[in-house]
């Protein structure tokens, strides 16, 4: 049995914490939300301001969803992943890339080019050095998610892993990551199918 022990949900402009309320701001659009995000909860990480939209949001939901409590010096590197998904990719970043081609190609944005660029951010971040892996599905795939996160808990390959749903396209954007480990903390639940799927669907029916 494996435990899920934290989860962080951003979905139009509000944010969820283990299924409770934490923040809503309904002014300007994604990236400018991000930014308040940032600035509210006093982050310090001036690499943020480089990234591009698909990987504040994810950063964001990994770093709220990592607060209070994780107890990652009990990990060694290796033995914690990440695990993410979405349907377009990096498709947002792709098209505002090909626009500065027609003039003067921008590395800063190239470098942001594909969807597993998130989950590297996160990796460096918090020095995770485990199982590190992108899957593209139409929607949010409880099931697939389940299945692959369990499977490396299961086998030994990792003792912790955050997984989920990191989609952001036209300044629309959805994170919802999990942190799900061997142990229980706290008010953790079991790990399963039906509980991804239903705090997921809180906020994104």
């Amino acid at each position: 049995m494996n435990y899920l022990n934290a989860s962080c949900v951003i979905s139009h402009q509000r944010i969820r914490k283990d299924e409770i309320m934490i923040l809503e701001n309904n002014e300007g659009d994604l990236p400018a939300f991000l930014g308040a995000v940032y600035a509210h909860f006093d982050f310090q990480y001036p690499k943020f301001y480089k990234m591009d939209t698909l990987s504040k949001l994810g950063w964001l939901a990994a770093e709220l969803l990592l607060q209070d409590g994780f107890p990652k010096s009990q990990y060694a590197p290796e033995n914690i992943g990440v695990i993410l998904s979405n349907a377009n990719a990096s498709l947002d970043t792709d098209l505002k890339y090909w626009e500065t081609v027609k003039t003067m190609p921008s590395p800063a944005l190239f470098v942001y080019t594909l969807p597993n660029i998130v989950a590297g951010e996160i990796a460096i971040r918090h020095q995770f050095k485990g199982e590190n892996a992108f899957f593209i599905s139409p929607t949010f795939d409880a099931g697939t998610l389940h299945w692959y996160t369990n499977d490396l808990l299961d086998n030994g390959r990792l003792a912790a892993c955050i997984c989920g749903w990191v989609e952001e396209l036209d300044n629309r954007g959805v994170a919802a990551l999990f942190l799900v480990e061997k142990e229980r903390r706290g008010a953790g639940i079991p790990f399963n199918e039906a509980a991804i799927q239903r705090i997921f669907a809180g906020d994104n029916e």
